[in-house]
């Protein structure tokens, strides 16, 4: 790259590496990982850098490649969830809206939905992208990021164990 393509990069890059960072940690749950995805990200763009033609789609690209880095990620072996006997009880009765609900318990909800629906929750929730950005960012139909959405709607109530209110 010439001198005025790394110029333009390293500007995008501290531009947007907050955003990654947050968005790769929606999508994985864990900071160190978040940071390793963004990082994938931002070397996949670096060496497309030049082929970029229309520089307003440079975020839909980033947006991209963190969640194909992130699915990618999932399915390594040593990421696979780990089966155990029994599984643990939660205290009789409780549910999240009888103790305070938490950004930490949508968090530790939003992980145990499955990587792909997990990308299209964080995309149209977190991100606000609407459902034909969704499409377009994961190569997909507009009708199935509308079955993930609900599918991982679905997933997260039954992970936070309570009918949440999602249409509002």
């Amino acid at each position: 790259m010439n001198q005025r393509d790394e110029e333009e990069f390293a500007e995008y890059f501290a531009a947007k590496r907050d955003f990654a960072r947050r968005t790769a940690y929606l999508l994985c749950g864990d900071w160190h990982r978040a940071d390793d995805l963004a990082q994938t990200a931002f070397v996949a763009l670096h060496r497309r850098w030049r082929k970029i033609r229309d520089r307003a789609a440079t975020d839909a690209y980033l947006r991209k490649t963190l969640v194909r880095a992130a699915i990618d990620e999932s399915r390594r072996p040593w990421r696979r969830e780990r089966q155990v006997e029994e599984l643990p009880e939660a205290p009789a009765g409780e549910r999240v809206d009888d103790r305070v609900a938490t950004r930490q318990d949508l968090l530790d909800g939003l992980r145990r939905v499955p990587p792909r629906q997990r990308a299209v929750l964080v995309l149209r929730y977190f991100e606000g992208l609407d459902v034909s950005g969704v499409a377009k960012a994961l190569g997909c139909s507009e009708g199935t990021v509308k079955s993930q959405t609900a599918r991982g709607l679905a997933n997260l109530r039954d992970e936070l164990g309570e009918e949440v209110d999602t249409h509002g």
